[in-house]
């Protein structure tokens, strides 16, 4: 109830704060805004080719051939190998792993340990691409690779940790 009320109350303060101080609301909105279109354009092909490079990935069979191939050492570091497509297609895809995780819990049902890795390894890391895309698109001329595969890095132990606390609580 009250978080429900604070939002409206946050922009009622910020407008009368603004009132108070004569600042223009509207045209402050409409100048950001127009700040905004030059990201925008610069970040569209960024954004564009991430998402048709986790379509293809998925759609050329590259993902569920991977799994295959990844599963046994999934296994061995404890992460179950049922989940593999998630773990693969999350640094890709924020709106595919999340199809992935609902049909993992349609299938084991929500309480089970893949259902509980499964939603570990969603919470726990970011799409790494889209992420990738939005900073650089503003930043030329830095190199992506190191901070990439920082990302990449750090996903998948938060996946291992994420699995093992499961298997541990």
């Amino acid at each position: 109830m009250l978080f429900a009320v604070l939002v409206p109350l946050l922009f009622l303060a910020v407008f009368l704060f603004a009132a108070v101080r004569k600042v223009r609301v509207y045209d402050s909105f409409a100048a950001g805004v127009a700040d905004a279109v030059p990201l925008l354009r610069s970040l569209l092909p960024y954004i564009a080719a991430v998402l048709v490079l986790a379509e293809l990935f998925e759609a050329s069979g590259l993902s569920a051939l991977l799994c295959k191939a990844l599963s046994p050492a999934f296994a061995a570091l404890g992460i179950p190998p049922e989940i593999a497509p998630l773990v693969l297609i999350k640094p890709f895809s924020g709106s595919g792993a999340l199809s992935v995780v609902s049909d993992l819990f349609a299938r084991y049902g929500a309480d089970s340990y893949i259902a509980r890795c499964a939603a570990c390894v969603y919470a726990a890391g970011e799409t790494v691409f889209y992420l990738s895309a939005v900073y650089f698109a503003g930043c030329r001329g830095k190199r992506p690779v190191l901070p990439v595969l920082l990302a990449f890095a750090a996903n998948f132990c938060a996946v291992v940790l994420g699995c093992l606390f499961c298997r541990v609580l």
